[in-house]
């Protein structure tokens, strides 16, 4: 396979030239998909081609877009809507940013092609607050995009028309949700909501929503252009199509971006070719593999194939392939209080067991982290994690406590080391 095909994005990366409108089509066949789709297919037909691909949401939950696409309903009087998910806002994960900074105009026709396909005339791009580069420059990609003929009325001389709108967000992680977006969207506090209904029936403005991440609709032009069962044969796995962009941080020599065919290499691959081994030839000690709210890997774990299924028969999850990377002079205590302690100052309050559980495990944490820790703290927090994990509206109380069951399971010699026992009529930390 060769190395155009293997990376449909980075390759783009690095240049700030590489994002204008010229260089998107003189280099990338610019806006061709969206004139193939808008003027020779129906929506039912790209819908049809995005399922032969075996794209797979980006964002984390890693569900088929075509499918997700095909449970808009048809018809109908309410008006439908397209919104792409770029809250990047979990931590280890930077991939969007770059596809905006660097691709911003292959996101834009993903959305034509994907408005097109689910007959929405007017899309969002929700943008995580501090991305303040970002949204200015899907700005600009957007005015380009419409002084060009790409966007606004009568889209290609046909009767399909789309605007644009960039939404920016103020910083809450919760947004990252696509219920807690699309309220914050609607100007409401960015909460999730009950489901069902699910954003395909009643989404944005009570209208039937389809919400995407950046590298999925980024993806779409790409599939148009191969054709859906070309993309699908890119991933390594059967399930898995196309390529995956991962974001590997940490104690690795060389961090950063890296593109690979879905499923085609394990963790151990990743982190030893791509990203060169350790820093300073350090040992390492764990890996998390999708993003901070994915259950932590050991060492002698690393050798499974980095895609959805093979990570999940081991207990853990991609996520948005978000690699963190942890050598063995890390503290982990301390490593999973941090986690913590953002989960607890994200949770937007909503449910009691997110609300309430987070901020006792972050306190306990501390506790532990500040000497202070006592003889049944590893208990209690094992079964906090127990009481919040499936038990809230939307899974950032899974997210807090994934990482605090896994460390505690998988690390709990380290965590000890740092409880001594109780002396009778000594005070504690409060």
């Amino acid at each position: 396979m060769s190395a155009e095909v293997q990376t449909l994005f980075i390759q783009h990366f690095g240049k700030d030239s590489n994002r204008t409108l010229s260089y998107y089509q003189s280099q990338q066949s610019g806006y061709v998909a969206a004139k193939t789709v808008v003027t020779t297919m129906t929506p039912d037909q790209v819908i049809e081609e995005v399922k032969k691909s075996n794209l797979r949401g980006r964002g984390g939950a890693g569900f088929p877009t075509g499918m997700k696409w095909s449970f808009i309903p048809k018809g109908g009087d309410k008006p439908k809507y397209l919104v792409c998910n770029a809250d990047e806002s979990e931590p280890g994960t930077f991939k969007d940013r770059d596809l905006i900074r660097y691709t911003p105009h292959g996101l834009i026709e993903g959305m034509i092609i994907g408005a097109y396909a689910i007959g929405c005339k007017h899309a969002y791009i929700y943008i995580r607050g501090e991305y303040t580069r970002e949204a200015r420059l899907l700005n600009e990609a957007i005015q380009e995009a419409k002084s060009a003929g790409f966007l606004g009325e009568k889209i290609f001389g046909t009767d399909f028309s789309l605007n644009i709108t960039v939404h920016r967000g103020a910083g809450a992680y919760i947004c990252g949700e696509e219920t807690g977006l699309l309220n914050s969207l609607e100007g409401k506090r960015g909460e999730p909501r009950v489901k069902p209904p699910f954003p395909a029936i009643s989404g944005a403005f009570g209208c039937p929503t389809a919400v995407n991440n950046v590298e999925s609709l980024a993806s779409i032009p790409h599939i148009i252009r191969l054709g859906g069962e070309a993309y699908s044969k890119l991933g390594a796995v059967e399930k898995s199509g196309g390529t995956r962009i991962i974001s590997l941080s940490g104690q690795v020599k060389r961090p950063g971006l890296y593109e690979i065919q879905a499923g085609s290499k394990t963790l151990r691959q990743i982190i030893y070719d791509l990203g060169g081994g350790m820093k300073k030839e350090k040992k390492l000690k764990a890996v998390i593999p999708g993003g901070s709210s994915a259950p932590v890997l050991t060492a002698d774990e690393i050798d499974v194939i980095y895609d959805i299924e093979p990570l999940m028969k081991i207990g853990t999850m991609m996520g948005s392939a978000a690699i963190m990377v942890v050598s063995e002079s890390v503290d982990l205590p301390k490593l999973l209080w941090r986690i913590t302690k953002f989960y607890a100052h994200e949770s937007c309050g909503q449910c009691t067991p997110c609300r309430e559980g987070c901020h006792w495990m972050e306190s306990i944490l501390h506790r532990i982290c500040h000497g202070q820790g006592r003889e049944d703290d590893l208990d209690t927090l094992t079964s906090l994690a127990g009481n919040i994990g499936g038990k809230t509206l939307c899974a950032l109380g899974d997210a807090a406590a994934g990482p605090v069951a896994s460390f505690i399971k998988k690390f709990r010699p380290e965590f000890e080391a740092k409880i001594t026992p109780v002396v009778r009529g000594q005070k504690r930390y409060a």
